[in-house]
């Protein structure tokens, strides 16, 4: 029995001095103080191994010993397994910044660094733009004018957006901009997210391209002259970098610039002649200025005696000679204006390159900084605006229509999709927020920038596929009644522009952060390279001792032993203690994977996807958590919450199972397996009775439904019908009275009070009338209803040849083929 009590007692004593990875000097008197208890305890041979295991420690410990025999070794084992990094690699990693996705890698997150940043809103200044100006450009668009009838939008709604400075927004107010926020810049795309073309026209100057690159590296004169231009919508930008045959990876594009002497204005300069060919370029067709990636080459050493200069970054003037531009693609679902841009030995002086010829060759470093933060905030802001309209569309939907006597919002089955979507948009909408608010803040967020593009823009896919899936028949038939099939039709772009989503998942969330958030494989990578002894010394103990305390914070997780205290409140605080259970796990299976598979981890894409997703749904957690320690559930949200952080942790769990089990080395995998799910599998999908709440509260006139569709397009301008969220509130308002006289009146039809030839509402509605059963006001009031209601469950049909977009073509007519083209009238 002493043998037992002591083997628990050296466990524990263990266990608290690795979580808290104390030093060598600590560990070691620890040991020798189990080692004199366990003498005392009548175990000599237990003694004995913890007296060595407490001089090893030492040994080990102290840098000047271990330098000496030790740590050459490590670091030639270190260099033979550890990733090349190449050049365009590393100026990725040292892109953007490193915050609390950091903490999430080093296993013991640390939450002040998170809550200190507190999300203080949007400015007065801010908040009224958001109110005014964004419903306006709203409610100028219809989705189907803008999509099928003009593929583009109206007139007067280019001329409004330029006026009021939409395009404008990151521009600073001393060049005629509005200044705006990361987090205005988020809410504005997210209201205007009613309608896709009218989100990507405006979020795209806004994010990548001439206008953010001219802030951060223009010359002074490139900024005096152009940011004005840009601000008040006098140039229209685009910025082409992807080609037929580099999509994702950037850094091949083939497009190149040879350095020679040419003539301009009459004049000889000396300059680039480019030839290129670009696809899938936003704006392109009636852009005025546009910005192009190229390789740079100087053959015959004009600039210096470097011939490849790299990838560099132009601005070039709509007019110029030789280039082609103006032709159109036709984007899925939503015919954004997007198109090719040619040219061939198109000459262009040196002073156009972004920032002047000093940036020559940084083009691959501008681009990568850059798109860390706008990554951030364009489409992880439209995924998120879908979001809140699709949960008010579909919940108003499913109130409103009726099968077997009954909402179908009231069927379980309807339930589960409806939730999921609420909750989809209630994470979609915390990430984006918290994440412009560190951006705020100066953060250049790199690694969660790949979060948010790739997991909240398959959020907005899920959201819209199970919003058909409620709408049934009401959405797959196109139409101006259809406001989803549309945009869920739209969704492949969004999963696929800005670094395609298979891609970012596989390589690039975990295959960044392992380098640049871990706090040790940066600094060993650099002292690999450099041959420092001492700074890798230092930094692979430090990594020891990492990962040795996140062994044993998993284990004390996983065995449910108290745990440290999280500064979040109440209920917040038991999802704490899980996101710290699982970021020890993650950052232990991080650290197992790369040693066990060293550089053969970066083609063992599903591994290092599932690792991925394992960060992404912390990440998301916390972004939640946040949200709910500064809102203190104020609009009853309390089962939205509890259901998004059960979902995302469910999530985290299968990720980290299914990563153990394909791990290759199966020994460590189920080492490993013990410390981080000593009792299995402990995480389960959200309850049923939340799935319930949930679906309740967002397809009635409840305070959770006002929270999710705030800084929505609401309004519903009088003589207009083209807002349908604005047309479910108004019916969702009436719908306590509606469903009484429903209930009173089916009774009274099941008990044959009402004839049996009163099929359909409106019959029935009037005999309850007749028979005194409801009053001339009820009549009255349910006969509109009614009718708004048929009116939104409604969908359009076409005269026979106005689907036919050449009409001369048509070969049937009065329902028969004919042999001629039918005559049109």
């Amino acid at each position: 029995m002493n043998h037992l009590l002591l083997i628990i007692l050296v466990v524990a004593v263990l266990m608290q001095l690795l979580k808290r990875e104390s030093g060598a000097l600590v560990i070691s008197l620890g040991l020798v103080a189990l080692a004199v208890v366990g003498r005392m305890m009548g175990s000599p041979l237990l003694a004995f191994i913890l007296f060595v295991s407490a001089v090893a420690v030492v040994l080990c410990g102290l840098p000047a010993i271990r330098q000496q025999w030790l740590s050459p070794r490590l670091l030639a084992m270190f260099k033979s397994v550890s990733p090349k990094v190449s050049e365009t690699e590393q100026v990725a990693l040292e892109a953007g910044t490193v915050g609390w996705d950091g903490e999430l890698f080093s296993g013991k997150p640390d939450w002040d660094n998170l809550l200190s940043n507190p999300d203080n809103g949007l400015s007065a200044e801010e908040r009224d733009f958001l109110k005014k100006q964004c419903s306006v450009a709203a409610g100028m668009c219809d989705g189907w004018e803008v999509a099928v009838e003009r593929a583009d939008l109206p007139g007067n709604l280019w001329k409004y957006l330029k006026k009021e400075k939409f395009f404008g927004m990151i521009i600073p107010k001393e060049y005629g901009g509005l200044g705006f926020s990361a987090k205005a810049q988020s809410a504005v795309l997210q209201k205007l997210s009613s309608n896709e073309t009218l989100m990507v026209a405006v979020g795209v100057p806004n994010s990548l391209g001439p206008g953010e690159l001219l802030l951060k590296y223009g010359t002074q004169e490139q900024k005096d002259h152009y940011l004005p231009r840009l601000a008040d919508g006098r140039d229209i930008p685009c910025f082409g970098l992807t080609a037929p045959r580099a999509g994702s990876d950037a850094t091949s594009i083939p497009d190149v610039g040879i350095v020679c002497k040419g003539e301009v204005d009459g004049k000889e300069v000396l300059g680039v002649k480019l030839t290129f060919e670009k696809r899938w370029i936003t704006l392109a067709p009636i852009a005025t200025v546009v910005g192009l990636a190229f390789r740079m080459f100087d053959p015959d050493g004009l600039l210096g005696d470097k011939e490849d200069i790299g990838i560099t970054c132009a601005l070039v003037p709509r007019e110029t000679e030789g280039l082609e531009i103006g032709r159109r693609h036709f984007p899925i679902g939503s015919p954004f204006m997007n198109g090719p841009l040619r040219g061939k030995d198109m000459f262009i002086p040196l002073d156009w390159l972004i920032g002047g010829p000093e940036m020559a060759g940084q083009g691959w470093r501008m681009l990568v900084e850059c798109l860390s933060v706008g990554r951030c905030i364009t489409l992880p802001s439209g995924a998120s605006g879908s979001g809140r309209y699709v949960t008010g569309l579909t919940g108003g939907f499913a109130r409103i229509r009726r099968q077997f006597n009954m909402p179908i919002a009231d069927m379980e089955g309807v339930q589960a999709p409806l939730a999921r979507i609420a909750a989809m948009a209630y994470i979609a909408r915390a990430t984006v927020r918290h994440t412009a608010n560190m951006i705020d803040a100066g953060e250049k967020p790199a690694v969660p920038s790949a979060i948010l593009k790739s997991q909240l823009t398959e959020f907005q896919r899920q959201m819209l596929i199970d919003a058909m899936d409620i709408h049934g028949g009401k959405t797959v038939t196109l139409g101006p009644r259809n406001y989803l099939g549309l945009g869920y039709a739209a969704t492949a772009v969004s999963i696929t522009v800005e670094g395609a989503n298979i891609m970012t998942r596989s390589l690039m969330i975990f295959g960044q952060g392992a380098i640049r958030c871990h706090p040790y494989v940066l600094p060993e990578l650099e002292a690999a390279e450099k041959n420092d002894l001492q700074a890798f010394d230092k930094a692979i103990f430090g990594h020891i001792g990492m990962v040795a305390g996140n062994a044993a914070r998993a284990l004390s997780a996983g065995l449910k032993l108290p745990m440290d205290e999280t500064p979040l409140p109440g209920e917040a605080q038991v999802y704490g203690w899980a996101v710290n259970r699982y970021s020890a796990a993650f950052s232990l299976l991080a650290d197992v994977a790369m040693a066990s598979l060293g550089a053969s981890l970066k083609q063992r894409e599903l591994l290092s996807a599932r690792l991925g997703d394992m960060l992404s749904n912390l990440y998301m957690t916390t972004m939640v958590l946040k949200h709910w320690h500064e809102t203190r559930a104020v609009h009853n949200e309390e089962a939205l919450f509890q259901y998004s952080c059960e979902w995302l942790l469910y999530r985290t769990e299968q990720a980290m199972i299914e990563l153990l089990d394909n791990l290759p080395n199966r020994w460590a995998a189920r080492a490993v397996r013990v410390l981080v799910m000593p009792f299995g599998r402990s995480r389960k999908m959200p309850a049923d009775s939340l799935v319930n709440t949930i679906a309740r509260s967002v397809s009635t006139d409840s305070s959770l439904r006002s929270f999710m569709l705030e800084d929505t397009w609401l309004e519903q301008a009088e003589g207009q019908e083209n807002n349908p969220l604005a047309r479910y509130n108004a019916l969702l308002e009436g719908n306590n009275k509606a469903t009484d006289i429903y209930r009173l009146v089916e009774k009274a039809y099941a008990k044959g009070e009402l004839p049996n030839t009163a099929l359909h509402p409106e019959q029935r509605f009037d005999a309850a009338a007749q028979a005194g059963l409801i009053s001339k006001e009820d009549l009255e009031f349910m006969q509109q209803y009614e009718a708004e209601v048929l009116e939104m469950l409604t969908v359009d049909d076409f005269a026979f040849n106005e689907l036919a977009r050449n009409k001369s073509k048509v070969i049937w007519h009065n329902g028969k083929p004919d042999k001629q083209p039918a005559p049109i009238h």
